[in-house]
Order: structure tokens, then C-alpha cells, then sequence
């Protein structure tokens, strides 16, 4: 059960050394103790990977309580929220620490919090872990660092495959989140996942309903957000995970009839979130929004598919429907409402360049088109840019002219106008005083005509833009 040091070990412990310094410190807090301590799970993976971060995982024979005792001697800051399931937290320096006493959890059929028994060593604890390449683990606290691989993890890691320690089926049914798991480390670290596990994950993808929003969210953020999202992306579908948790995705798979033929929204929505990502630098480097936004720019295309009498497809205001269900699906999945609104906006203006023509653009379009893109304009450039999947390379070609057109016309009345402040002539006060209105709805209405008027014509000063305010108040109560 518990192996010589060997390559992998010596490989790890040097990784450590060099890169987490402060674990054989922490060791030897808890020696001094009387308590054994191992670096555990996904930190001991990384180190032979040579990939080692700053949060590391242990694992111990203390007591929370006990645990909670030696950080507070040893780290800068303790946290204790996950005392209830075993773990205190602690961070020193750049390090963070997690430190979970030897435990086997399970989940109730029909229960959202896994009921939480402390072990009594750590082969016991390696057992109820995920996945064999996250149950090894570094004694630190024995006459010399041990490397413990009860269940072959070293040999799946080598073969980059994901198994479990035990049964799947039973795996699964302690933590059902562990299947979007599955999904994750196979976008993460480019691993396939055996047959039997697969197999399982079809089985007990109902499973996953009790998992909490947040917990599915954060799982799902990572699949989105890793170098490789179409991976794990498919394995939701695949196994039925998909269907459950962000059910929009499966149902672009629309079926296509011989007299019917229009692209695979599926498919293209991938290539969509594929080519946002090649595009990233633009916003300064991985960004969820953007993933999100790719990915979901055409979930309302399912709802809005209508058959064309003779052949084709029409999808009338996807846009618009697209839209509503982003916010509803991410409000579901308990994002925060910055990201939920920017996604929303995104896939409302995702079509909005297509509807412009050949590059005619005039100034007042180009400036309807800044102020509705809000503070996402570069996200919706790239956006745009990453929604041209055509195999046709000249139409490739002729699309992304205009848009370089269109980017070079924003910036020149950028510099002109400061279109990123677009904002009318004069301001409530000026209106008020003019008119001798006190604040009321004719306020807010003459700001709306103001603002239009800017958009319409660019600045105007406020010389000209009261001569146009009292001639359209004129107008107004004359009607």
C-alpha cells in the first residue's frame, strides 16, 4: 500500500521543496505536536507534474479543533468555515493551506450536504478520494518524507486516464459532483476517461441534481475556463450531465431534415467559444465573460427555429430570446450579477453588426453601436469577430474587412468625440433652467431627445443643442 520513495516521490518532494517551502514547516508544527501531516490529492499530482501551485492540501490525524490550534501558532491568517467537514484553512505569506483531518464522506440520496466521519488513517482517507491521480499523497512527518500510492495513481497519471479508486457507481454516489470532475480534469489536463467511469457518469447523471448551484457553477467555471473547455464541454453532453445542469448546450443539437439544412448550432457554438479564446489577448488574457457569452450567443436558436416553406431555416430574434435565457440559466447557476448582465448584453448585440450591411455604416450608427456595447465594447469585437465560422474563406475574408473598418471608424471617432463618454450637450440642471421645468418625466424625456441628438450628429455644443432643445419643446406642447 505505501511504496518506496522512488522517481515520482524524490520528483515531488523536490517540486515541493522548491516551490512550497513552507510545508516543512508546517510539517514539523504538526510533528512537534504529536500529529502526522501529508501534502495530498491534487498538490502531489501537480508536484510530479512539475505544474505545483501555492494552495496545497494536507491531510492529518488531528482534530479540527487541533488543527485549528497549530495554524493559528504557524500561519499570518486562519479560516475555519470547513471546520464542520474537517478542514481549517490558513495562509502564510504567498501559501494557502488547506488542512482536512482523515475523514470518509457520503451523500444521503436525497441530501445536498455529504454527512462527514473522521478516519483513522490515511489509506482510509486516500480510498474516498476522487480519483486514483489525486489519491496519492507525501508523508512529511516521518523519519523521512514517504510517497503513498495505495491505488496506482503514479501509472494512471503516466497514462494521463482517470479511474477511480474504487467502484465508480460508489464513488459517484458519495459525491455526485465528482463527475463533473471527470469532465473538468479532462479539459484541465488533457486525461481520458476510462470506460467504467464513463459508463457510470451515463448511469448516475441524475445524481448530479443534488448537488448545490454554487458547487456546479464553480465545477463548470473551471470546464469553461480551462485550456481545453470543448473536452469537457462534450463529456456533459455525452453523458447526459448536460442536460441537467446547463440544458441549453444539448438542445443546440438540432436535428436537421434533407429539406432543411442549416449549420450545426452545436458545433458552431463551440468553434465560437474555440476562436473567442484565440482572441483573448485583446481583453488582457483568460476571461470568463467572454467564454460564457461565446458559448451561449445561440441558445436561442432552439426556441426561434422555423422551417421555410421550399427549404432553409429562419431563427427570427434568437438574439433576444438567446439573451433572456443566458440570464435566466446563469441566475440558476448562482453567478454573480456583473458577469450575468454583461453575458445578457453580449448575446443581445451578438447579431448587431450583421445588421449594418456591407460596411455602410453612418457616424450615428457607429455611435449607437459604442454606447449600446456599453464598457464590453472589445468583448464584443471579439465576440463578433469569433462568430464567423464559414468554411468559405473569401466570405471569412470580406467579413473581417468590415469589421477592420468598423473598428478603424470607432477609433477615429473616438479620438474625435470621446465615445466612450458619449453624453448629451448639456446636462439635467441646463434643461431644467431652460425649459423652467422642475425634475419630472419632461426632464428625463428631454435628456432622451438630447442624447439621440448627440448620437444623430455628434457634438453639437450647447449653444446649438439649446436652439434644438427649445424648438423640439416647441413642438412638443403645441402638439
Amino acid at each position: 500500500m505505501t511504496s518506496a520513495l522512488g522517481a515520482a516521490g524524490e520528483l515531488a518532494i523536490r517540486s515541493l521543496i522548491e516551490r512550497a517551502p513552507l510545508a516543512s514547516s508546517l510539517a514539523h508544527a504538526f510533528k512537534s505536536n504529536g500529529f502526522t501531516l501529508a501534502l495530498v490529492g491534487g498538490p502531489v499530482r501537480d508536484a510530479i507534474l512539475g505544474r505545483l501551485g501555492n494552495d496545497l492540501d494536507f491531510t492529518t490525524n488531528a482534530l479540527p479543533q487541533e488543527s485549528k490550534k497549530i495554524l493559528n501558532a504557524w500561519a499570518d491568517n486562519v479560516w475555519d468555515t470547513g471546520i464542520a467537514f474537517g478542514t481549517v484553512a490558513g495562509k502564510r505569506g504567498d501559501t494557502t493551506v488547506e488542512v482536512t483531518t482523515y475523514r470518509t464522506e457520503k451523500y444521503e440520496i436525497d441530501s445536498r450536504k455529504p454527512e462527514v466521519e473522521y478516519g483513522k488513517d490515511i489509506l482510509g482517507d486516500l480510498s474516498r478520494r476522487d480519483f486514483t491521480v489525486n489519491a496519492m499523497a507525501l508523508e512529511l512527518t516521518g523519519a523521512q518524507p514517504e510517497f503513498i500510492d495505495p491505488f496506482n495513481g503514479l501509472a494512471d497519471l503516466t497514462k494521463k486516464i482517470l479511474r477511480t479508486p474504487g467502484s465508480p457507481n460508489d464513488s459517484f454516489n458519495d459525491d455526485p459532483l465528482r463527475m463533473m470532475r471527470a469532465a473538468r480534469f479532462a479539459s484541465q489536463l488533457d486525461f481520458e476517461i476510462a470506460p467504467e467511469v464513463l459508463l457510470s457518469m451515463k448511469e448516475l447523471a441524475s445524481r448530479i441534481s443534488i448537488i448545490s448551484a454554487e458547487r456546479i457553477r464553480d465545477e463548470f467555471t473551471k470546464i469553461i475556463m480551462s485550456p481545453n473547455p470543448r473536452t469537457g464541454i462534450t463529456i456533459l453532453v455525452d453523458t447526459g450531465l448536460a442536460d441537467i445542469v446547463i440544458p441549453e448546450i444539448p438542445k443546440l443539437r438540432l436535428e436537421v431534415d434533407e429539406h432543411h439544412h442549416h449549420k450545426d448550432v452545436y458545433e458552431h457554438s463551440i468553434t465560437v467559444l474555440e476562436q473567442a479564446i484565440m482572441q483573448e489577448v485583446r481583453l488582457g488574457g483568460p476571461n470568463l465573460i467572454i467564454r460564457l457569452a461565446a458559448l451561449l450567443h445561440d441558445i436561442g436558436k432552439p426556441k426561434t427555429r422555423n422551417f421555410v416553406e421550399g427549404g432553409g431555416v429562419s431563427f427570427h430574434h434568437h438574439e433576444v430570446v438567446g439573451a433572456r435565457l443566458a440570464k435566466k440559466r446563469l441566475q440558476e447557476l448562482r453567478f454573480d450579477g456583473d458577469t450575468i448582465e454583461s453575458v445578457e448584453l453580449l448575446t443581445a448585440l451578438h447579431l448587431r453588426f450583421h445588421g449594418y450591411g456591407d460596411g455602410e455604416w453612418s457616424d450615428s450608427a457607429v455611435r449607437r453601436y459604442v454606447r449600446d456595447a456599453e464598457g464590453l465594447l472589445i468583448h464584443l469585437h471579439v465576440l463578433t469577430r469569433a462568430d464567423c465560422t464559414t468554411r468559405n474563406k473569401a466570405k471569412a475574408t470580406r467579413l473581417s474587412s468590415i469589421y477592420d473598418s468598423l473598428e478603424a471608424r470607432i477609433d477615429v471617432l473616438m479620438e474625435q468625440e470621446e465615445l466612450s463618454k458619449i453624453r448629451p450637450d448639456l446636462d439635467g440642471a441646463q434643461v431644467m433652467e431652460i425649459l423652467n421645468l422642475k425634475p419630472s418625466r419632461e426632464v428625463g424625456a428631454a435628456m432622451n431627445f438630447l442624447m439621440e441628438l448627440r448620437l444623430d450628429q455628434g457634438p453639437l455644443g450647447e449653444e446649438k443643442a439649446k436652439a434644438e432643445l427649445l424648438e423640439w419643446w416647441k413642438n412638443r406642447t403645441t402638439k
